[in-house]
């Protein structure tokens, strides 16, 4: 897999990215919200960068490893790939103990829940360097995971939380606005940004980056001991009573003073509108679809827009409070943390103003436009009747018609997109040998995992009891055995494996004495976040050669059942996983597939066939194809392998009733079909055809060969 991982190293480039990182002082930035995050963390002086991985923030961890030797390096800014989101975040005690500002980035709540417990001591040690953590919250119809929002850990261990208004240039003052927020209160500080602020196209003027006081090519004068800042008896309560004391109203003091938060509209008046920064750009727009603000960002409504959700200011909230009969709390997700401190605000300043949020709006999940303008119309409705709300009637009637009438053109509803294994997927062929092997021993207990393998609870396969997390399957089975009295089954992808699988699930598997199968689908990557290095890929982000070994870790255990399967060659996976199913008292037994990730192989061979052969060298394309006259029309073909290039296709034949299975052109030859045929004994109807371009001699007489045989049966 080095080879491999060597190849992907030179083919996956970010050099335009990385151009971007270098523009100096005046210049103008245009591109990702994402990528502009990351210059800002070089404008901002940082020490020391790492992270986990994870949509929509992997972005960040692509560059800066491309940018680790061009512009990293001659910063003095150290970067580090971190092992899970729990290490990224104890990367953050650099900041405890010395004046250097750091940054991490993961994916929330799943990673932020992993780290929480690094987390925790953060918090309570504190910081003199500014720490900053980038986080993707990953809420709304764009979500991979469960629907929970940051908001509850950063209360927990009062970490301010930073959700910029959706507007560039703020996000990017922002993230140096909370490094120096980070110091001014000695807490560490989050940065959320949605899926959609993530994915935002837009511009900013840069400055220099900056060389940090401290760093690797400026060394700390010494090391550093502080009693007060380790986290135990007596020193745990002082650091309570700190926090609270001291570093909280210190947040709040620089929140002021700096204008973190920002009003917008007309001063005054009767009504107003509080809501998170994040929700911005859907506020914005659902006022500009009532005619409540243009399209330049005017509003006629006052707006308290909350750059920094926690922690809140009480006097900033009553004085917008003061005055109004009527706001509006605008605020993703349950519960309704926001809402509740406003109206406890509200209730303490004895101030008489109603307060509305999740009444007119959902009590859960993503806020789109359309969302938020039904909210923003109910709530101006509500109020005594003015120009405004007459407008806003007027412009939501409109507004209903165009929404019917677009219905009205669509025939039927529009038809689900389940996510599902690329074509040519090594796991594929693991899942359909496991849903053989099933229908040989009778149903088992089959613990799913986080990552690609989750897209075989699915359709066709429909296989897994569980997820609970990131390299969680093995140890989520653990009471399940002993009750059913079968061995489980666990499946985790080699990324699982390396961030939690290992202790979590083999060593605990392993001590336990649990009967159980564990199956790593090790494909070199962590595939579902975009092909990021693992310690199995054999190589670092960055093109370090070294690899860990899945195999001989597992064996340094003391587990000897360990067999390595072709996931491609279906019979033998199948015998591998009846053996290891079959093999009760031997403890843990493992099978490992190991075959690439598809993209990632596509990726690297595409290019090198295309250079074979605008060079005139041989090149062979396999391909698969179904025989219509063959094939008998029972889709039993389809119900044990779920590719996407095997579809339906309409036949003109009337002895067959219904469609018939069909093979389209983004096959890539993985042989899936045809070892189900075989495995199984299904309709002979599959066939492999091989393209060849620039054929060499031997097969141009080959093909002579074939063309006359064919030529002479024909005519016999």
């Amino acid at each position: 897999m080095a080879e491999v991982a060597k190849a992907v190293n030179r083919e996956r480039s970010f050099a335009r990215q990385v151009a971007k990182l270098q523009l100096g002082e005046g210049e103008t930035f245009h591109g990702e919200t994402i990528l502009a995050v990351t210059k800002a963390l070089l404008q901002s002086g940082v020490s020391y960068v790492g992270g986990y991985p994870g949509a929509p923030v992997s972005h960040l961890m692509d560059v800066l490893a491309d940018a680790r030797d061009t512009v990293l390096a001659p910063l003095g800014v150290q970067f580090e790939a971190s092992a899970s989101e729990a290490g990224a975040a104890a990367l953050l005690g650099a900041s405890i103990q010395y004046p250097l500002r750091g940054a991490v980035t993961w994916k929330s709540i799943v990673g932020t829940n992993v780290a929480s417990d690094a987390l925790s001591n953060l918090a309570s040690a504190g910081v003199v360097g500014g720490a900053l953590i980038v986080l993707g919250d990953d809420y709304g119809e764009g979500a991979s995971i469960m629907q929970e929002r940051t908001y509850a850990m950063a209360m927990k261990s009062s970490i301010p939380l930073l959700e910029p208004r959706t507007h560039m240039p703020k996000i990017v003052d922002m993230i140096e606005r909370g490094f120096e927020l980070s110091e001014a209160s000695h807490l560490p500080a989050m940065l959320s940004l949605r899926i959609r602020a993530a994915h935002m196209t837009g511009e900013f003027v840069c400055r220099d980056n900056r060389s940090p006081a401290f760093g690797i090519n400026s060394p700390l004068p010494g090391a550093n001991y502080d009693y007060e800042r380790i986290v135990l008896p007596p020193s745990t309560y002082v650091q309570e009573k700190a926090k609270f004391e001291e570093r909280l109203p210190a947040a709040r003091r620089f929140i002021v003073d700096n204008e973190l938060n920002e009003t917008f509209g007309p001063s005054g008046g009767r009504m107003g509108i509080i809501l998170q920064g994040g929700a911005y750009g859907t506020m914005m727009r659902g006022l500009t679809l009532l005619g409540a603000a243009d399209a330049q960002g005017v509003t006629k409504v006052p707006l308290l827009v909350l750059n920094v959700t926690y922690p809140l200011v009480p006097e900033q909230i009553q004085d917008f409070l003061a005055g109004k009969d009527s706001v509006l709390i605008v605020e993703e997700g349950a519960p309704a943390f926001i809402e509740q401190q406003i109206k406890a605000f509200a209730q303490e300043a004895g101030l008489v103003c109603r307060i509305h949020g999740k009444g007119l709006l959902p009590e859960a999940g993503e806020y789109t436009a359309d969302t938020v303008r039904d909210g923003l119309r109910l709530f101006l409705e509500g109020l005594p009747r003015t120009d405004l709300t007459e407008t806003a009637k007027s412009r939501a009637g409109a507004l209903q018609q165009d929404v019917d009438s677009a219905r009205a053109q669509l025939n039927e509803p529009i038809p689900p997109r389940p996510p599902g294994f690329c074509t040519g997927c090594p796991e594929r062929p693991v899942f359909t040998a496991l849903k053989l092997l099933e229908r040989e021993r009778g149903a088992m207990h089959i613990s799913s995992d986080i990552g690609c393998s989750t897209f075989a609870t699915l359709p066709p396969f429909n296989v897994g009891s569980t997820v609970l997390g990131y390299g969680l399957s093995l140890a989520s089975g653990g009471a399940v055995g002993p009750s059913l009295g079968t061995p489980t089954v666990a499946v985790m992808g080699d990324g699982g494996f390396w961030h939690n699988g290992l202790t979590t699930g083999a060593i605990n598997a392993h001590w336990n004495g649990h009967d159980g199968v564990l199956v790593v689908l090790e494909n070199g990557y962590a595939s579902a976040t975009g092909q990021h290095h693992l310690p199995s890929t054999g190589s670092t982000p960055w093109g370090r050669q070294i690899q860990v070994s899945t195999e001989r870790t597992l064996k340094g255990l003391g587990i000897e059942w360990v067999r390595r399967i072709n996931s491609y060659d279906l019979g033998g996976s199948l015998k591998t996983l009846r053996e290891a199913f079959d093999k009760r008292g031997a403890g843990l037994r493992v099978v490992i597939s190991d075959q690439e990730c598809m993209l990632a192989r596509q990726r690297r061979e595409r290019p090198a066939k295309a250079a074979d052969k605008a060079a005139g060298r041989p090149v062979t394309t396999q391909k698969f194809g179904i025989d219509e006259e063959v094939c008998v029309s029972d889709h039993s073909c389809m119900r044990v392998n779920g590719c996407p290039s095997l579809t339906l296709k309409h036949t003109e034949d009337p002895l067959k009733d219904g469609p018939i299975a069909h093979i389209d052109k983004t096959c890539v030859g993985c042989g899936l079909c045809g070892e189900i045929v075989e495995t199984v004994g299904l309709c002979p109807s599959f066939h492999r055809t091989e393209r060849f371009a620039n054929p060499n001699l031997l097969r141009r007489l080959g093909d002579w060969l074939n063309r006359g045989l064919m030529r002479a049966l024909g005519a016999s």
